[in-house]
């Protein structure tokens, strides 16, 4: 019994770590949580979210200004249209390079 406990806690964990932020409704916090994606490039995602309307493909993400097609192709597997936004940062804690533990973050 306690296998299969084990087994499912590990499965739900993965499908979280899996999961992608949906850049039609994540908070810049969320979008700060994406690999590549600093203060910014989150700002300029939200705004360019409320001057045009939601997203309507994973590539439109490549119409705000700093996001081209290399950002996009690191970003398509942790962004979504729809869905659910769920920080990612654990999947994109292996993007990030470490900082000397003096470092202020």
């Amino acid at each position: 019994m306690q296998k299969i406990f084990m087994i499912l806690i590990l499965l739900f964990g993965m499908a979280s770590a899996w999961a992608a932020v949906n850049i039609n409704t994540a908070s810049i916090q969320q979008l700060q949580s994406l690999p590549y994606i600093g203060a910014i490039k989150a700002q300029a995602i939200v705004d360019y979210r409320n001057t045009h309307g939601s997203f309507h493909s994973t590539k439109d993400i490549m119409r705000v200004k700093g996001i081209g097609k290399a950002t996009y192709e690191k970003l398509q597997n942790d962004i979504s249209v729809s869905g659910e936004s769920v920080n990612p940062a654990v999947s994109a804690s292996k993007y990030r390079r470490a900082l000397p533990a003096t470092a202020v973050r």
